[in-house]
């Protein structure tokens, strides 16, 4: 419903870190076909610093943008928020633009993004209000609430770059029922981690058919 039942700094800016590819997310929905395939290049691995959650793809690997999403919002991969950027927009700026664009739209009025996947930037900061904003946005669309349930995902056998299977798993703990932050109503969303950032979290679950 778009209701606050409880907030605390809701409108205070800070980092978002990888919570981030959510609104990544969305704009690749919303802009390509999700059998498409997409080509990695140079810029898009090469632009994520380290010590940043990657996949490993290699530089010339396509892969369907479905792939892409499931590897993006389940296991964090940096690169892919940077293949998508460059594929919509042309260059990620322009995409930061986009991204900026559709965040008003959402009504967050106190954000403002510089890069696809959160990549620590003094000037890439939102808010909680915003980012539920955001969050609430992305549940109408049954491709993310899908993905983000998932606990692993497992990419096919790449023959042309000599790949085996390769499985992601997810940094979502509330889904992990081994895990002492199992939550048996959750669904999933985005976990993020910076040092600037802190841990950051964003939550859905459903209960007696009720979303939040």
């Amino acid at each position: 419903t778009g209701k606050v039942l409880l907030q605390k700094d809701m409108n205070l800016q800070l980092y978002p870190a990888s919570t981030t590819k959510i609104l990544t997310a969305i704009i690749a929905i919303e802009k390509l076909d999700l059998t498409s395939k997409l080509t990695a290049s140079r810029s898009a691995i090469m632009a994520i610093p380290s010590g940043y959650s990657n996949a490993g793809i290699k530089v010339g690997e396509s892969l369907s943008v479905n792939d892409l999403l499931e590897m993006f919002l389940i296991h964090s991969a940096n690169e892919v928020g940077y293949i998508f950027a460059e594929e919509i927009s042309g260059n990620i700026e322009n995409f930061a633009n986009l991204m900026n664009q559709k965040a008003l739209e959402l009504g967050c009025t106190n954000t403002h993004f510089t890069n696809p996947s959160g990549i620590h930037d003094v000037n890439h900061y939102s808010t909680a209000y915003d980012m539920a904003l955001i969050g609430k946005y992305a549940m109408k669309y049954d491709v993310i609430k899908e993905i983000i349930k998932k606990t692993k995902y497992t990419l096919p056998v790449n023959v042309a770059f000599n790949k085996p299977e390769r499985t992601y798993y997810t940094t979502n703990e509330m889904l992990l029922t081994g895990s002492g932050n199992y939550y048996k109503y959750g669904k999933g969303l985005k976990t993020a981690f910076t040092t600037p950032a802190g841990y950051c979290l964003m939550a859905y679950a459903e209960k007696k058919d009720i979303p939040l």
